[in-house]
């Protein structure tokens, strides 16, 4: 087992990443503060891992809580019924929310646990590729709406992150490679080096290989955990976090949510945001291709849906929480390895981008 700790002063907490943790109570019973838990789950994830929680969690008073599954169900009313269950259930203040699941699972479970009550506790446990690297450590979470992607949320830190890579054995290959899309995102945004580990172990990674999988989510961790430490409300070096991603919401927004990953789009916004780059002189063709090279070497999509026409894809990067009193900024590259935050783009040049 690796630990990393995400230095937030007195609201610091540790990050455990290894095989078999979902077997170990001791990690999870120092962050539990009352004598009631809730943990909120999905109808894929529930039956394969909550006895797992339950096992860990045993002496407490529990309330399962079991979401749809999907994007789709993202919203304001799923959380209304995480809401009820736990009042139905007299959860309270001390009352500790336990997330199994994805990325939806984490977001909108964090997200119930900053509002009920006025804020309780809550720990992570993702499940999928695209959670352990990204949304499970940073304490976004929220909901979508039908008008954009992660508008409506709160900054929740959780007590811990639990990251058993043995639950990645139930992942399906479409949900791996869209973890593996924000992975690489951490390379192309500052550290190169990773970037051409990905090139040389990539087929490990799809072949889900622990040693590698392993290497690649504490690496991901260790990049965001840093960049959280350093600015944790996204007033500055956070958004780096976002490259490809204003391009990717509005790609999961106007095909619906759910139909595109959220890996999928991002990796798509990447080459975007990599082509807009390009037109600034700060890319060439060969750091194009060469990502391109990476992203199919995982599986993934290089371009965006040709359904989203120009004008509706900049009608939705418009609403986006990039968008700073009437200003679009986006993450751009200066070159592989080295992205900027930048609103002073060419507004014609990115019309070109989008196919316009």
């Amino acid at each position: 087992m690796k630990t990393l700790n995400v230095d937030l002063g007195d609201r610091s907490y540790p990050i455990f990443i290894g095989s078999g943790l979902l077997n170990k109570p001791e990690l999870i019973m120092p962050y539990i503060k009352g004598q009631s838990i809730a943990i909120v789950s999905n109808t894929t994830v529930a039956p394969l891992y909550l006895d797992k929680i339950h096992n860990m969690t045993e002496g407490f008073a529990t309330t399962d809580i079991t979401l749809p599954d999907g994007e789709k169900y993202k919203t304001t009313e799923t959380l209304g019924q995480i809401h009820t269950e736990m009042l139905q259930a007299r959860c309270d203040r001390k009352t500790t929310l336990v997330a199994l699941g994805g990325g939806v699972v984490g977001d909108i479970s964090g997200f119930a646990a900053a509002t009920y009550q006025r804020g309780i506790n809550f720990i992570q446990v993702p499940t999928t590729l695209l959670s352990m690297v990204d949304s499970s450590v940073g304490g976004k979470t929220g909901v979508n709406h039908p008008l954009g992607k992660n508008m409506i949320g709160a900054f929740h830190q959780p007590q811990c992150v639990i990251i058993d890579t043995d639950t990645l054995n139930t992942l399906d290959d479409r949900e791996l490679s869209a973890g593996i899309a924000e992975i690489i995102k951490y390379g192309y945004i500052n550290d190169l080096d990773f970037i051409d580990w990905l090139d040389q172990n990539m087929e490990k990674l799809l072949s889900r290989d622990q040693e590698a999988l392993a290497y690649a989510i504490f690496k991901s961790c260790e990049h965001k955990a840093k960049i959280v430490a350093a600015d944790e409300k996204e007033t500055g070096q956070r958004a780096l976090l976002n490259l490809g991603h204003t391009f990717g919401h509005a790609i999961e927004t106007g095909m619906g949510y759910g139909n595109w990953l959220h890996g999928e789009a991002i990796s798509a916004g990447m080459v975007m945001a990599a082509e807009l780059s390009k037109e600034h002189g700060w890319l060439s063709e060969s750091d194009i291709t060469s990502m391109k090279t990476l992203l199919k070497k995982a599986n993934l999509p290089i371009a965006p849906p040709a359904e989203i026409s120009p004008e509706r894809f900049s009608e939705l990067m418009s609403i986006d929480k990039k968008v700073q009193d009437g200003v679009l900024h986006l993450v751009l590259m200066k070159s592989l390895g080295e992205s900027i935050i930048s609103s002073d783009f060419d507004k014609q040049a990115l019309l070109r981008v989008l196919g316009a």
